[in-house]
């Protein structure tokens, strides 16, 4: 039986350092996800995506997997690390939610999904599965997302500035015809006085925003507040001096971005290369 390792290592991010173990489990086996699951009896696609960082899993394939790597406790300790954290991310993202519904100003960076205030019910239902929501609480989540969407209606309706990734873009749903309404959402939302819309294409290289997406928060006290987040978690960061560098990486994407009438037609271009629906 190998030693049990240290539940500390490589990645300081517990659901990033549980995805990495994983990986490197199996790697050292030479086994495919495909092979993992034939032998496990689950899904090999759910391994993909614990390994992905997408889903956490439950405990009863975490001890599963434990017990066929030889590793007694160490993966679900990790997991367990892993869901203390993502408890800890709840919190941070409730505290950001309060905030957003009494900001001034909203501006946001989308490095690779839309943000939620501009999805639609199956785009939103889409993103979260992928995540690894499902049935009741999947459903629950949708509806939350959906009705943070009010946020932009009405006369008194913040400004919201949003830069999109040509990567956001170039992700379809899998639904064609849900897409389709997406991008139709998509350029309605840019229509409205409030709303100001980039993108930022692929063209443009390298810049200072490629590692997260982020939202920035005017507050009615005057302050900025930021929250960035990535594949594992989010943070929100009030601090004036960190808030105000993440302004300045944004202000550059800015100018490096197409304007929002450019923008607008490239999201047009984008719905004429949508398939048709095959006529009956």
């Amino acid at each position: 039986m190998p030693t049990r390792r240290a539940v500390t290592g490589r990645s300081r991010e517990p659901r990033a350092r549980f995805a990495e173990e994983l990986r490197s489990l199996r790697t050292r086996r030479g086994e495919s996800l495909r092979q993992l699951g034939e032998r496990l009896g689950w899904d090999w696609s759910l391994f993909g995506k614990m390994e992905n960082g997408e889903t956490l899993g439950g405990p009863e394939v975490v001890e599963a997997l434990d017990q066929y790597y030889g590793t007694p406790g160490l993966l679900l300790a990790l997991w367990e690390l892993a869901i203390n954290d993502q408890t800890q991310f709840r919190e941070r993202y409730r505290r950001y939610m309060a905030l957003e519904a009494t900001a001034t100003s909203l501006w946001h960076f989308a490095v690779s999904v839309l943000p939620g205030l501009l999805q639609t019910p199956a785009y939103a239902r889409e993103v979260l599965a992928a995540g690894g929501l499902k049935g009741p609480e999947l459903e629950q989540q949708v509806q939350a997302r959906m009705g943070r969407r009010t946020l932009l209606d009405g006369d008194d309706a913040p400004p919201f500035r949003t830069i999109l990734s040509e990567a956001v873009l170039r992700t379809p749903l899998r639904d064609a015809a849900a897409w389709r309404e997406q991008l139709e959402y998509l350029g309605e939302m840019a229509d409205r006085g409030n709303v100001t819309l980039h993108v930022m294409p692929f063209s443009a290289g390298l810049h200072g925003m490629m590692g997260a997406a982020g939202m920035f928060l005017r507050l009615p006290e005057g302050r900025t507040v930021a929250y960035t987040e990535n594949g594992y978690r989010g943070e929100l960061i009030e601090e004036t001096g960190p808030v105000e560098g993440l302004q300045r990486a944004y202000d550059a994407v800015r100018d490096l971005a197409l304007s929002p009438s450019a923008s607008r037609k490239f999201v047009l271009r984008m719905l004429e290369e949508v398939p048709c629906e095959p006529s009956t």
